[in-house]
């Protein structure tokens, strides 16, 4: 069965630019864009319950964008200030530069890695006197602070916000060949929205190991898995997907 029509499980990227918008055009695809989960934050109540003081911490580790939002959201609601002198340790350099949105960024000491938190462990490290804080959703990923434990950083995790499922109950009737999948929460989501969901000819596709598992855990099957050496991002993964079938 050919791939003519994908959901991609997260917003439609606001660059032209899109490795997605050039597969559309390449294969005359139709892709959609759809968030399966949506983020809320924690109320100024529940932060208070965590007996955590944002005051304590010399450095913050930012795995994402939205950890970002959520740790200055926070500090506002709370009418924490900021200290200047505060150290910021980011995962990628894309989290680094959303930095700009909040802080005068040449102004601070901002530190990054390249994707994940073993990248960034090395300056970590160099940094050992901090007390760390990281700002994080109630499904972080256990790997982060495992890392963090064996190498002996001083740090508290904090959650400030929630993964939920979205309702995506206007789509019942609605069908793609491919599914997209960027987290093992997507895939509870489809399920959550969709009890009687069977996969018969949809093809799905899953981001990461630990999206991997969660389609084999729910008794489905994975027919795209990225990244692979041949295929780092799920748009290569994709495009070398839909090349095998047409040869076959």
């Amino acid at each position: 069965m050919s791939v003519k029509t994908i959901l991609v499980s997260q917003p439609k990227p606001e660059s032209e630019k899109s490795p997605y918008f050039d597969l559309a055009d390449k294969y005359k695809l139709k892709i959609d864009f759809r968030p399966f989960i949506n983020i809320v934050g924690v109320t100024s109540r529940e932060f208070r319950d965590q007996k955590i003081e944002l005051g304590m911490h010399t450095a913050v580790i930012l795995t994402s964008k939205t950890a970002v939002d959520h740790f200055f959201r926070i500090a506002e609601e709370t009418r924490f200030k900021v200290p200047d002198a505060m150290k910021y340790f980011c995962m990628s350099e894309a989290v680094a530069y959303y930095l700009q949105k909040y802080v005068v960024y040449r102004k601070r000491k901002i530190f990054f890695g390249k994707q994940n938190i073993n990248d960034l462990m090395d300056v970590l490290k160099k940094h050992k006197d901090e007390r760390y804080l990281l700002p994080c959703s109630d499904i972080l990923r256990k790997r982060i602070p495992d890392a963090l434990d064996e190498n002996e950083i001083n740090f508290s995790k904090l959650v400030l916000y929630r993964t939920v499922a979205a309702d995506l109950s206007d789509l019942e009737n609605v069908y793609y060949d491919l599914l997209v999948f960027f987290s093992p929460s997507g895939i509870e989501s489809l399920l959550k929205n969709f009890p009687e969901f069977k996969q018969n000819k949809t093809k799905i596709a899953a981001f990461g190991p630990t999206t991997a598992n969660a389609v084999k855990k729910y008794n489905l099957r994975l027919d795209i898995h990225a990244p692979l050496p041949a295929a780092p991002s799920m748009s290569m993964a994709i495009e070398q997907f839909i090349k095998t079938a047409k040869k076959k």
